[in-house]
């Protein structure tokens, strides 16, 4: 059994990537948080206006201050796809809280838009663009409050 656990890297709640679950101490911004071991973590499947680092995009802010009303001190269930970290060595994860997707939910309220980069989110692309699309189509968020919306497209 031991050999096992030590295998999988499945003792303390973890899998291959990362952790299964853990506490968010800090908000990035709208599609980054970290970690209370200070480990960085990347929303999969989408991309918010940027509001770090000088930038000031239209709903960059709105969808930072809304992720932290979702998940700041909160614990929050990680999954992961086929690649686990991208260049910055932040971690790549679908995060849940209190049974709702949080990459999910920016979307559909308008304060993400969807972002395919494969091979990760290939059996979610549709689900993610159609709720983009959705979202634009009501004019929700950013797809109502401005002339430009700004995401890595």
């Amino acid at each position: 059994m031991l050999l096992i656990t030590l295998f999988c890297g499945c003792g303390d709640g973890g899998n291959r990537c990362g952790p299964s679950s853990a506490t968010v101490t800090r908000i990035v911004d709208g599609d980054t948080v970290e970690l209370q071991d200070g480990t960085k973590v990347r929303y999969l499947m989408i991309d918010t206006p940027e509001s770090t680092g000088g930038a000031d995009d239209c709903y960059g802010q709105e969808a930072s201050d809304y992720n932290r009303d979702l998940v700041l001190d909160r614990r929050v269930k990680l999954t992961y796809d086929v690649e686990c970290a991208d260049f910055y060595d932040r971690l790549l994860a679908y995060v849940e809280v209190d049974g709702v997707e949080v990459n999910l939910r920016l979307v559909e309220y308008g304060y993400a838009c969807a972002y395919y980069l494969p091979p990760n989110g290939e059996d979610r692309r549709a689900e993610y663009e159609n709720t983009e699309a959705a979202a634009r189509a009501a004019g929700r968020g950013m797809w109502g409050a401005c002339s430009v919306v700004t995401c890595d497209q």
